[in-house]
This record gives structure tokens, sequence and C-alpha cells, in this order.
């Protein structure tokens, strides 16, 4: 693996940087640290996405093709091959500048640019891109989580539409989305792999309820979506009635793995490192010893995440498609996460549970917030008991147990 950029990609990357520098709203820089990363703004309100900053700031990057870089230039991309797709999003990840595209771009479009009719892209692929339209995803049920596959969820042919009837739940962001790509069962006798269909479904439309799901940290990140008697136009479905399954796993493949990922949680280390410096009182645990080791190992641990990202990079620079590759980038980087988060509460003690008061007391309280946050990142994406069954199957060719 070579790490050291060509000229082109020397020169790329320093185009990126200077537009970041020049392009980048003092607003969202957060007092000019940029501690953000690859997945904020992701599920954001429709306001919050398309007005004042935000709607500048996409207008900036779709100018150049940037809000979906990965794209072909025919579809409003940038038609960015591998390495520079790699590069755009590791100086945006460390820079810190906020995502613009959600699932619509990072996992939907993709998949619709791959299997849609151009009718199809004509019609959803520009809202994406504006973001006049929000997605989310329907795919687990209340009997059907890592193993998606058991989905119960009907849809009856009816003429020109299908009737869709059950539940999804854990859908990130449905409380403000306008459509959602879902799998429905379309033949209840076929094996379960091949009797799903892949559907584009109005979250508007007669039907549809959206409840959201309050979680332990206090957010309305996840929902749960019930469809009665819901009419989705046969048109929405993409490709053949019953190969969804197939289509599906597209989807997933643009979800794992990701320099932004890797970065994203070396910099939440470093600003748990910067605040234990700035505020001694309430990080009472930094001096411990064990704390002082720990922070250590997640500093190595933060730059094996990275080296694992550039595994995948390199394959896909090279025509390969990464599989348990990438799920090892998801299991280290989201256990990793965890065990951050941990450490933030361990400095913090007590003080990290406090969620309200004065200055850096309240300061020190998002550290018991992220705590509970974070148990979500083991199980959202696939769990890491199917990462690691992934990776003993397709990796080391162990049997299945």
């Amino acid at each position: 693996m070579d790490f050291n950029d060509t000229n082109e990609e020397a020169s790329w990357r320093s185009e990126v940087r200077d537009f970041l520098e020049k392009e980048y709203p003092q607003e969202l820089r957060r007092g000019g640290r940029n501690e953000g990363g690859e997945g904020e703004g992701l599920f954001r309100s429709r306001e919050a996405n398309t007005g004042g900053i935000m709607k500048r700031w996409r207008s900036t990057l779709a100018s150049r093709g940037w809000v979906a870089p990965a794209w072909p230039k025919e579809y409003g991309g940038a038609g960015l091959d591998t390495k520079r797709q790699f590069i755009m999003n590791e100086e945006f990840a460390e820079f810190g500048a906020q995502n613009v595209g959600g699932f619509g771009v990072m996992m939907f479009g993709p998949t619709l640019i791959v299997h849609g009719t151009d009718e199809q892209k004509k019609e959803h692929l520009p809202g994406i891109l504006n973001g006049e339209v929000q997605w989310c995803q329907g795919w687990s049920e209340p009997n059907a989580g890592s193993d998606v596959a058991s989905v119960q969820t009907r849809a009856v042919r009816d003429g020109d539409d299908y009737v869709v009837n059950g539940q999804k739940i854990w859908t990130t962001g449905a409380q403000f989305a306008d459509m959602m790509y879902m799998l429905a069962r379309t033949d209840p006798d076929a094996p379960k792999h091949r009797g799903i269909s892949y559907f584009m479904l109005d979250m508007h439309a007669p039907g549809v309820t959206v409840r959201p799901l309050i979680t332990m940290a206090g957010s309305a990140t996840f929902n749960e979506v019930f469809f009665e008697n819901v009419r989705v136009p046969a048109r929405n479905r993409l490709g053949e009635e019953n190969r969804g399954w197939y289509i599906g796993t597209t989807t997933l493949d643009f979800e794992r793995s990701s320099i932004g990922s890797a970065v994203g949680i070396r910099k939440q280390l470093e600003g748990l490192i910067r605040f234990a410096k700035e505020h001694p009182a309430v990080t009472v645990g930094a001096g411990k010893q064990s704390v002082q080791a720990a922070l250590a190992d997640r500093w190595i641990e933060a730059l094996v995440a990275k080296m694992m990202s550039y595994r995948v990079v390199s394959m896909q620079s090279a025509g390969l498609i990464p599989n348990h590759e990438a799920s090892m980038c998801k299991l280290f980087t989201s256990e990793m996460g965890q065990r951050i988060a941990a450490l933030g509460l361990k400095m913090t003690g007590l003080y990290g549970m406090v969620t309200g008061g004065p200055g850096e007391y309240a300061a020190a309280g998002r550290y018991g917030v992220g705590y509970v946050a974070a148990v979500s990142s083991t199980i959202a994406g696939g769990t890491s008991e199917i990462q690691r069954n992934i990776m003993a199957q397709r990796g080391l060719g162990l049997p299945r147990d």
C-alpha cells in the first residue's frame, strides 16, 4: 500500500483544502475547531437542511457537483474516481465540514443510478441533490432486525398500485422524511430472500403513521412507521418484482466503511483530551494512570481504524469489491466509539451525569449523554454479531453455525 499521494492527488487534496478554507460557512465552524466529521447533518429537520446557512452551503457544493461527488456528471455529481472521492471525504472529515446529503445521496441515490429506469432517475435524483426531498430507510421490523430478509410488511398488487400493510421500526429520520426506500414481501410463499420487492414510498401518503421513539439519550432519532392500506404506484417499484433483496444488498454496500468515520472517531478523542486540559475541575479522572493508559490505547486504535479505511480504498482503486473488509471497518470503528464514550464518562465521573447547571458542569454532562447515545452504534448498519459472522464466513472461510 502506497501512503503517499501522487502529484495529481496532492494537487487535488490542496484544491479541496483551499475550497473549505474559503467557502465553508463561518457559522458552522464551531469556533474554528471544526470537531465535526462525516455523519454531521444527516438526519436534520427539513428546515435545518434546506433553510439559511445549510441551503447556501448545499448550493455552493452543488455548483461543483460535490453534493454527490461519486455520482456520474450526467446525474449532477462530479464523477470522481475512487481515490479522489476518498481524498475529498478525508479532507472534509478533517475539516469538520457538515454533510448535506443524507440517506438520499449516500445510499439510495447510488442504488437508483444502478437499478432505476430513466424515468425514475429523472423523477427522484434532482430532489435528492437539491435537498427538497429527504429519504429514510425502511429495512428493520419488530421481528426482522439483523435478519432483514424476514420482513413481513406486505405489498399486494392491485391494478397499477401495490397496497402496503405492516410496520417498520428503528427508522432513522422518518419524522423528517418525504420518501422511504423500503423492502416489502410480495410473494409470501417464496423462499424469504426471493419474495421481496424494493419500493419507493411517499411518506405523506394516506395510511402512513410515524411514531417517534425516544432513546436513552433523550433524542427522537428513531421512529416506528405503520402502513395501513398505503397505495404505492407500481412505477415506484425499483427493479423486478420479488428481486428486491438483491437490490437491497447494493444499498448495504454503500453503508459500510468510510474514512470519515475513522477521522471522526479520532477527532472525538482529540476533543476529549482538549476538554480534560481546559476543564480540570470536572475531569477528575484524567489524572488516573488507568485513564491515561486507556487514552493511549484509544489513540492507537484511531490510527488502526484509519489504516483499515486505507485498505478498503486501496482495494476499490484496484477494482476489487471490499466485503468482509468493510465489515471490519464498521465493527472496529463502532466499538471503538463506544470505548471512547465510556472513557469520557470515566474522566468526568459524576460530573458527566449532570445535564444542566452553569458553565463547565453542563459541558461535562455531554459525556454522559454521549455514553448512552453510543449504544446504538453497534446495532445500526448491521449489528456487531452480523459483522463478525461476515468476517468469519467470507474472510476466514468458516462454516455457518
